[in-house]
């Protein structure tokens, strides 16, 4: 107990001498995720001020200005890690993780991920569940509820998360169901869902739109939603505000000629950008890349 004491008082000398933000936005943000989760225990306001958003964001931008990058994959039977280092892939660092619940990688599903934490969902015969997960840390969190178990849809649902104003983690849930768009948000500090009103009059919930994974980038989650089934094809970006919990459907810009084709977005160096792959008359795949443009800059239409 003393010797705890007498820790807790160099602390509190520590930060009196350097500031509270050279002390979390210099120093601890440089440090492994597992290590800081680490020093949520040294005190209240440590606990309080490694888990704002601000510090989230600012220590996922260190990680991604690093050389070293992680990248999780599944196979059949197992969930592998391996480090990518200046772009290469150091296949003689791979690493076996084991997933929280006794269930084969198979059934799992990667729906979204966020600042290191995975959004995954395992199959199963009764009742599908919905785990947040943080593979560097190893903990993890059951959030499903009746509705998400019985409606979930392999190839139809889609998610994202991000933090709101009030520093709590939510979780995005869209899910496509009898020709519907039902939205919902998941509130980590409440542990509840509630439903979010999507775009009336919209026709994304048909079986002939494939949705992607949500990417977050400025305080927008952002979707594609495409129809590849009935030509000359069809290809979306649904925006959800995560301030004001709405959604918007934008169109791409006109020199970009998007139909038909398959569009993935991704963040490069905290910027959204957007991957194209079409097929020419040859049949052979281009693609090129789009550097998003702020959404007021897109002509949203319902």
């Amino acid at each position: 107990m003393i010797l705890l004491k007498c820790l807790y008082n160099n602390v509190l000398r520590i930060m009196d001498r350097i500031g509270d933000d050279m002390l979390f936005e210099e120093i601890l943000s440089r440090l492994p995720a597992k290590v800081v989760s680490q020093f949520k225990c040294v005190c209240k306001q440590w606990c309080y001020e490694l888990s704002t958003p601000k510090f989230a964001l600012i220590h996922t931008r260190r990680l991604s200005n690093l050389l070293q990058k992680k990248l999780l994959s599944l196979d059949e039977h197992t969930i592998v890690v391996d480090d990518i280092v200046y772009g290469n892939l150091e296949v003689d660092t791979r690493k076996v993780i084991t997933f929280p619940y006794d269930v084969q990688p198979s059934r799992l599903i990667i729906i979204a991920s966020f600042n290191g934490l995975m959004l995954v969902c395992i199959r199963r015969t009764d009742a599908n569940q919905l785990v947040l997960w943080n593979p560097t840390t190893r903990r993890f969190k059951l959030i499903s509820d009746d509705y998400f178990s019985c409606y979930f849809g392999r190839h139809d649902d889609t998610g994202g998360m991000y933090f709101d104003e009030n520093n709590d983690l939510k979780v995005l849930h869209i899910n496509c169901f009898a020709g519907a768009v039902t939205a919902r948000v998941y509130s980590r500090l409440n542990d509840s869902w509630r439903n979010l009103s999507f775009i009336k009059g919209c026709l994304l919930g048909s079986n002939f739109y494939s949705w992607s994974a949500g990417i977050y980038s400025g305080k927008t989650i952002y979707f594609t939603a495409s129809n590849y089934w009935i030509p000359p094809g069809e290809c979306n970006i649904v925006a959800f505000d995560v301030v004001s919990e709405s959604f918007s459907i934008l169109r791409f810009p006109e020199r970009i000629q998007v139909n038909p084709c398959q569009v993935h977005f991704i963040t490069i160096s905290n910027k959204l950008h957007g991957i194209l792959l079409r097929y020419s008359d040859e049949q052979c795949s281009q693609s090129s890349t789009i550097g998003a443009a702020p959404k007021d800059e897109y002509n949203s239409r319902e």
